[in-house]
């Protein structure tokens, strides 16, 4: 498989969700076929789903990769595994949440995978950090994403201070 850029959305917000999101960066340059080109500062957002739990600490990571796309959201969720994560309620609260947002320019819709993630146009959390990574990025079938960021406030979304030592 030719080497394709992928892009991460990671997202936590249970025990220590900013150690889990540095954590699990860090963790995604170990893929095997896969290299941690880039990633976003971290931010913090209030939960998409039920209002009754912690904010989220939300990143973009930028990887490139060999591995096909099926492989790589294996690999996705053994890292999410290894952080607890418990899939009890839909956009309930989590150690960890990986998603393939981006994966090249393909576009992927079977049942375990879409591609471009759904959502991630409407998504600050997401389009905040991606258009810190490549403002100019487009996404397939939605437009670029300083189009789309347009279209979105920052309302309820903060820029937190980069750990220190933290991959950069």
């Amino acid at each position: 498989m030719p080497e394709v850029v992928a892009y991460i959305g990671l997202g936590s917000n249970l025990e220590n969700p900013q150690m889990q999101v540095e954590s699990a960066i860090d963790e995604l340059a170990g893929l095997p076929e896969t290299a941690l080109r880039s990633r976003s500062s971290l931010y913090r957002s209030a939960p998409m789903g039920p209002q009754d739990q912690p904010d989220f600490v939300n990143a973009v990571a930028c990887l490139e990769t060999t591995l096909p796309p099926q492989a790589l959201l294996q690999g996705l969720q053994a890292i999410e595994q290894r952080h607890g994560r418990v899939r009890a309620q839909h956009w309930g609260p989590r150690t960890l949440d990986l998603d393939i947002l981006l994966y090249g320019q393909y576009m992927i819709d079977t049942e375990q995978l879409k591609i471009p993630h759904p959502g991630i146009a409407q998504r600050n959390f997401v389009l905040y950090p991606l258009a810190e990574i490549d403002s100019r990025l487009d996404i397939p079938g939605m437009g670029k994403v300083q189009e789309l960021l347009a279209q979105r406030s920052a309302a309820g979304l903060t820029r937190l201070e980069q750990t220190p030592g933290a991959a950069q």
